[in-house]
């Protein structure tokens, strides 16, 4: 394939060492896409919460997590989306890092019977007067984000609020987790890389 937006030297190194170059290929070329879907919306207007993830202009990262009510989220053009800043402690980690560093990554996960995952990567600016900021009560501020690539994540590892139990896919001692059911989709299944032998161990 050509260009990746998803994938530097130093992943492309880690898939060569462990055979999984092929798959990655694959999943960006038929999961990453570049513009909102009517269900990508529905997920992340629907959202309650996501993770935030940005870097200082040193490279120093710092993830936050936000929240408010479904809603507090908008997809507000084919490929951007904004959210407000409601009062916080004060300490500006996200905003401040967007303002030297604009490259942010958005998780949203949901934790109900059917898990998922969606990540939006991309570039953010912070405005105080911008003219959606009146749509968002308790609004401080407002992140715009344009998304660069927009890919969802296999969900397996998520377990339900309030689980005692760990995901079945969890690995553990004496124990062969399942494969994913995506690992067998027509899309996917001639591109899957060995599964690693490693120590079975705590």
């Amino acid at each position: 394939m050509g260009e990746s937006v998803m994938y530097h030297d130093g992943n492309r190194r880690l898939q060569n060492r462990f055979d999984s170059r092929r798959i990655a290929d694959r999943l960006e070329e038929k999961l990453t896409h570049f513009v909102f879907t009517d269900s990508d919306r529905r997920f992340i207007e629907g959202a309650m919460f996501f993770f935030l993830a940005t870097a200082d202009d040193r490279g120093r990262v710092d993830c936050s997590f936000k929240g408010g009510r479904p809603g507090f989220v908008r997809v507000v053009g084919e490929n951007e989306l904004v959210f407000p800043d409601y009062d916080g402690n004060g300490m500006f980690k996200s905003l401040g890092n967007i303002l030297v560093h604009p490259e942010v990554g958005l998780l949203f996960i949901d934790m109900a019977e059917k898990p998922r995952r969606l990540r939006v990567n991309g570039t953010a600016e912070v405005s105080r007067d911008d003219p959606l900021m009146q749509r968002f009560a308790g609004a401080q501020l407002l992140v715009r984000v344009k998304a660069r690539a927009i890919f969802p994540n296999c969900p397996r590892y998520i377990v339900r609020p309030g689980s005692e139990e760990p995901s079945k896919y969890a690995p553990r001692p004496d124990y062969t987790p399942p494969e994913p059911a995506w690992k067998n989709f027509d899309d996917f299944k001639d591109y899957i890389h060995p599964r690693q032998e490693t120590p079975n161990g705590e």
